[in-house]
């Protein structure tokens, strides 16, 4: 028996050895037939080509036929009413990534007046009491922050309407009409223009502001100063009123900060007084977020001051540039804070 099976396992290996070697010299064989034609039948060579690629291109038109037919038949099952569905379906995913009519407003950067931006003060004052080299000093790490806002959708800044439908759910986001911002058909460069103008305004009024304030009230002699504002990338009005706090700041030997992070908004006209901006909320943010303890807002912005306010930001209503020197003086002594004037004072009246 034991002879049987070890006859019967050596036919099985010389059948698998002999099998194997049938299929090796097969496949030896076809690379020969293939080899031989390149070499010694190019002509035929095209032909094998295009048997092959008329058979993939048999089975693609095969399955996209298939295809075709699967959804005719899927499609033909459907009723109006499915396909009135998608088509809604279909348009309103368009929708969301079309143009959207509306802006978003986001809490923006701050920049401190007192110091450089770009390698450069942004408040650059010559022939004066003090020189700009001597503020690093004398103001410690005490800033006075000019805010901004952040806007998207603007001309030549659009976004699609899924994003400023989901900016309505963040409540550090504001949603306006563009119209609110920008007239009616108004194009990116017009509207670069007309910024920049505000910001050049704002900052030729602060110039005159301060330096009438210095010479009235601070004894400061102003005559043969100049003065040059450098800032980049940011335009409107609303910085006015910062401007001339730190104009005032470097015509004099008095540091107006104390060594305090404090921020301010609003602008300024010839005569001193200030106005209402936009985004103050928004920008009570930005400061809350860069440091500052104290924030000057014109009065005329306290209806949106009040349930605003960031927590750990204590607000100063300001009307004039005289108002906002003078809450200066006070925060840096830390003496009579309670007679400065706050937005709940003023909405209660």
């Amino acid at each position: 028996m034991a002879i049987f099976a070890n006859k019967l396992i050596m036919c099985i290996t010389f059948s698998n050895f002999f099998k194997n070697r049938i299929l090796l010299g097969f496949l030896e064989c076809r690379l020969c037939t293939f080899t031989y034609t390149i070499n010694f039948m190019p002509n035929k060579m095209p032909n094998k080509i295009t048997y092959m690629f008329n058979k993939i291109n048999k089975n693609i038109f095969t399955t996209l036929k298939n295809t075709v037919g699967d959804l005719i038949e899927y499609f033909s099952a459907k009723s109006f009413r499915y396909f009135v569905g998608l088509f809604i379906v279909v348009m309103s995913i368009i929708a969301l990534f079309l143009p959207s009519a509306y802006v978003v407003e986001e809490p923006g950067p701050t920049q401190d007046v007192l110091g450089k931006s770009f390698g450069k003060y942004v408040i650059n004052v010559k022939n004066s009491a003090v020189k700009n080299t001597d503020y690093k000093s004398s103001s410690k790490s005490g800033k006075l922050l000019l805010v901004t806002v952040n806007t998207s959708g603007i001309p030549g800044y659009e976004i699609p309407n899924i994003y400023a439908i989901a900016s309505w759910f963040d409540s550090k986001k504001q949603v306006l009409p563009r119209e609110v911002l920008v007239p009616v058909n108004q194009n990116a460069s017009d509207y670069k223009k007309e910024t920049n103008k505000q910001m050049t305004s704002s900052q030729s009024s602060a110039q005159v502001a301060a330096l009438d304030y210095a010479k009235k009230h601070l004894n400061v002699n102003v005559k043969n100063v100049k003065i040059k504002l450098h800032i980049d990338d940011i335009g409107g009005p609303s910085a006015g009123m910062m401007y001339a706090l730190g104009i005032l700041n470097k015509l004099t030997n008095t540091d107006l900060t104390g060594g305090k992070i404090i921020a301010g908004t609003g602008t300024i006209d010839n005569s001193g007084k200030v106005g209402a901006i936009g985004g103050i909320r928004l920008k009570m943010i930005s400061a809350k977020r860069d440091g500052a303890k104290w924030f000057l807002s014109p009065n005329s912005n306290c209806n949106e001051v009040v349930g605003n306010i960031p927590q750990g930001l204590k607000v100063v209503s300001v009307k004039t540039l005289d108002d906002a020197y003078k809450a200066l003086v006070k925060i840096k002594a830390g003496k009579n804070l309670d007679s400065l004037r706050t937005c709940k004072a003023e909405s209660g009246r």
